[in-house]
């Protein structure tokens, strides 16, 4: 697999994939097209502010495989840097998520300097928390203020799921 910045060219591909209801489910809905253009330059400002953030994910022949990558999020009042994944449902059980998100914990680990990793996932996510787990990470926490109660009630969620891992 390869990575590579996302871009405004990207938007079709990445509607379909953010905007299925099956890669949404733990979300409190798909994403419009507006809100994938949204997602996009949310991606394009963290790329020239941190030097990451999600990436588009696809084989070495070129075939768009998800997103995965290393963003800034709250958890419980503490800024983390998270590891992120979305993978296309005919890929999904594949390995595709971990091999990505290995490579992101190595991203943060050797490049950037990170001295710890997590991964937010909704507590009914098993097969999110199964990539997570399998990259070394384990439960640390429940996050209940890192988003508003809107957001927890529109996943159904009383809190999210924060695993994570130490790598310095």
């Amino acid at each position: 697999m390869r990575f590579r910045e996302m871009t405004e060219a990207d938007l079709d591909v990445l509607v379909g994939l953010l905007g299925d209801p099956e890669v949404m489910e733990f979300y409190p809905a798909p994403k419009t097209r507006a809100e994938v253009a949204d997602w996009i330059a949310w991606n394009r400002r963290s790329y020239a502010e941190h030097g990451h953030g999600l990436w588009i994910v696809e084989t070495h022949a070129g075939a768009f495989v998800g997103e995965c990558g290393l963003t800034w999020q709250r958890v419980n009042g503490e800024r983390r840097l998270e590891v992120g994944y979305h993978v296309a449902p005919v890929l999904q059980g594949r390995g595709y998520a971990t091999e990505a998100a290995a490579a992101c914990r190595d991203h943060a680990r050797d490049v950037l300097g990170a001295p710890e990793l997590v991964a937010i996932v909704h507590p009914e996510n098993t097969a999110s928390r199964r990539v997570a787990e399998k990259i070394g990470m384990e439960v640390l926490e429940e996050d209940r203020t890192g988003v508003d109660a809107s957001y927890l009630e529109a996943i159904g969620a009383e809190a999210r799921t924060v695993l994570g891992m130490r790598l310095a």
